[in-house]
């Protein structure tokens, strides 16, 4: 299957190809098109010219162009989810999952608003805040959500009034082009802009004249080189990056329960989310009780391909992904003891088993590095405030959980780690309405709700003398 992207309202080619992989066969299943920076600057130059009659449209105008894409994905479902798969690795239901979040994420963003805000109204001035837009802005997202991490750029960036280039991963590009001949048939042209690369068109994003914002989900090493790029022209950035999330179990848990809710925490799609669980400390009194119970877990899930009914874990991505996650697993042996998985397939397909690791001690790489796939380390402790100290020992800080019977005790906990979401006895409830953001090396600004469609925005004060 060749894909075309969307420049100017039109499904263009460029004349040289990128294979698309299927990594639970290796096979390659889809071309397409490699962009050349002059076809960027095409995009960023339709998307600059379409953005000046869109930032004067009405609200209630851009409400109705996301509720017809969100429509469109909806009724679009089966199949968006069949590429997500294809091109991702996981499971069908997880990705029909993306599906459904993309449009629901897309409703509740056409619901948002960014009202004036009178600071003073007396009979000496009037003044007030208003929202305006940048212009156009440049998306690039990273390959663990190949559709989740399109719409939510293309929603805040278009409710706000701007234009947008998007650039989705080289690993994972067919579902945004699908994407890119829906979002055709329903926005102006030159609006919505989608081009596809061989991971080499970034700088050449991040450091363009004609894009006032990046917004950025990916890795953290590559958020700090775009941050370092945006600076020349002083773009606006929004980054969502990277996490090594912490999750506390305390001994009064239902172990059962609650490594059931770590676990689901740890393993969504692989462990390939940015605030998946990725270090798990439990209490020593119930330490080996809980390293069962994960183990059973674990032992019990079905790895193939997405495609095949059953399935509850796919491949990782991308092989330079599946051979860094390899390294983690020799991490693992060396350092503690592997009780779940720690084996890599002998098929085709980036496939590796859920695995548990226990006795590891924080300063092994396995607990303090971002694994970014199905591997959990499980850690003991004994005393609150050490492990709270632990925790918030780490150049990251976008997720974390404490889970206990005792719900005062462990909010408490909770507002002492340096993340950005903590959870209580629950893990990665996220929604449209819940704003998100990273500390540290975890990220800048804020995605989703209110606070995340005002990064979209620029603020203007108008001051107005009743006198002349």
């Amino acid at each position: 299957m060749d894909k075309k992207m969307l420049i100017n309202g039109q499904m263009v080619e460029s004349g040289q190809w990128v294979d698309v992989l299927n990594p639970a066969t290796e096979e390659v299943f889809a071309r397409v098109p490699r962009a050349t920076e002059t076809l960027l600057d095409e995009a960023v130059a339709a998307a600059a010219a379409a953005q000046k009659a869109w930032a004067v449209t009405s609200m209630a105008e851009r409400r109705t162009k996301l509720e017809a894409l969100s429509a469109a994905l909806a009724e679009n479902e089966a199949e968006l989810a069949r590429l997500i798969t294809l091109e991702q690795g996981k499971p069908l239901p997880e990705a029909t999952g993306e599906v459904q979040w993309s449009v629901g994420y897309l409703t509740h963003t056409a619901t948002l608003e960014l009202p004036d805000r009178v600071i003073q109204d007396d009979d000496d001035f009037f003044i007030e805040t208003r929202h305006k837009p940048l212009g156009v802005v440049g998306g690039i997202i990273a390959w663990n959500f190949p559709l989740l991490l399109c719409v939510w750029k293309i929603g805040p960036a278009l409710m706000a009034g701007n234009a947008i280039v998007l650039k989705p991963a080289p690993t994972t590009p067919v579902t945004a082009l699908r994407l890119a001949e829906i979002c055709k048939d329903i926005f102006p042209a030159g609006l919505v802009n989608i081009i596809t690369d061989n991971n080499d068109l970034g700088p050449a994003m991040t450091a363009h004249p004609g894009i006032s914002k990046i917004g950025f989900t990916g890795s953290s090493e590559t958020g700090k080189r775009i941050m370092a790029s945006a600076a020349n022209t002083m773009k606006r950035v929004t980054l969502e990056m990277g996490g090594n999330d912490p999750a506390i179990v305390m001994p009064d848990v239902d172990v059962q329960a609650a490594a059931e809710k770590v676990y689901g925490g740890a393993f969504l799609n692989a462990g390939q989310v940015c605030l998946a669980v990725k270090r798990a400390y439990v209490h020593e009194t119930i330490y080996d009780e809980f390293c069962d119970a994960l183990k059973r877990i674990a032992d019990q899930a079905i790895v193939g391909n997405g495609l095949e009914q059953g399935t509850t874990i796919g491949p990782i991505q991308n092989r330079a992904q599946y051979e860094k996650i390899k390294g983690f697993l020799d991490d693992a042996k060396a350092s503690g003891t592997v009780i779940a998985g720690g084996d890599v397939a002998d098929r085709d397909g980036y496939f590796i088993r859920p695995t548990i690791v226990r006795d590891v001690r924080d300063g092994d790489k396995i607990v303090d590095e971002e694994q970014f796939g199905p591997i959990l380390p499980v850690i003991s402790f004994a005393n609150i405030d050490d492990v709270v100290a632990r925790a918030n020992d780490s150049d990251y800080g976008l997720g974390g959980s404490v889970h206990s019977k005792d719900v005062a005790m462990a909010t408490d906990i909770a507002g002492r780690i340096e993340s950005g979401s903590v959870w209580v006895n629950q893990q990665l409830n996220i929604g449209p309405h819940i704003p998100m953001a990273g500390f540290k090396g975890s990220g800048l600004g804020v995605e989703q709700s209110t606070e995340g469609l005002a990064e979209y925005t620029q603020i203007q004060v108008i001051n107005v003398a009743r006198s002349a």
